[in-house]
């Protein structure tokens, strides 16, 4: 379990001396909880966030356990250091906009005639509560051929989920490689 402290000062001067001391800077909310100003050092946030088996992962701060998800990060421009990470509260029964990764299953026959799988829309954005999402939207891939491409409306249904990107959306396709 990740454990993390709260930041005393949210301010410019505390922050540069917690990232300094190799903290990562997290706002924590949710639907009708207090935001929780954390701070977790960044090589166990990284270890804990690579080895989840699910979207959401525990985390333990001032005592208080939680199941949180990643909502959004920061990331340094030129060396991908991360700066910042906003972790949503994953609250059981609720409602909820969530990110979802899209996984290419099986190998193209496009691949094999000289095409590139081109995954367009590398997360999908959907709307469940926690116990219905699922890990990863997965797509069969192994009937494209090159300039075959699979939109939002090609999936199937899943169910007590709603996805809210537009259905006319790419998300994976085959292009000719130059």
């Amino acid at each position: 379990m990740l454990e993390g402290v709260i930041r005393e000062s949210i301010g410019k001067k505390g922050t540069k001396a917690l990232r300094r001391d190799g903290y990562l800077i997290a706002n924590i909310y949710g639907k009708g909880l207090e935001n929780i100003n954390a701070a977790f050092k960044m090589n166990e946030y990284i270890r804990s966030v690579r080895n989840k088996d699910n979207l959401a992962f525990a985390i333990k701060v001032d005592g208080k356990e939680l199941s949180v998800v990643v909502q959004s990060y920061e990331s340094q421009a030129v060396t991908g250091k991360l700066l910042h990470v906003d972790l949503m509260v994953a609250q059981a029964g609720l409602q909820t906009t969530y990110n979802v990764p899209v996984v290419a299953v099986g190998e193209a026959v496009g691949l094999k005639n000289q095409g590139l799988l081109h995954i367009a829309k590398p997360r999908l954005r959907v709307k469940a509560a926690i116990e219905n999402l699922p890990n990863t939207i997965e797509i069969d891939v192994t009937k494209m051929d090159v300039g075959n491409s699979k939109l939002v409306r090609d999936l199937d249904a899943i169910p007590n989920v709603t996805i809210l990107d537009s259905d006319r959306v790419a998300l994976i396709s085959i292009i000719k490689a130059k």
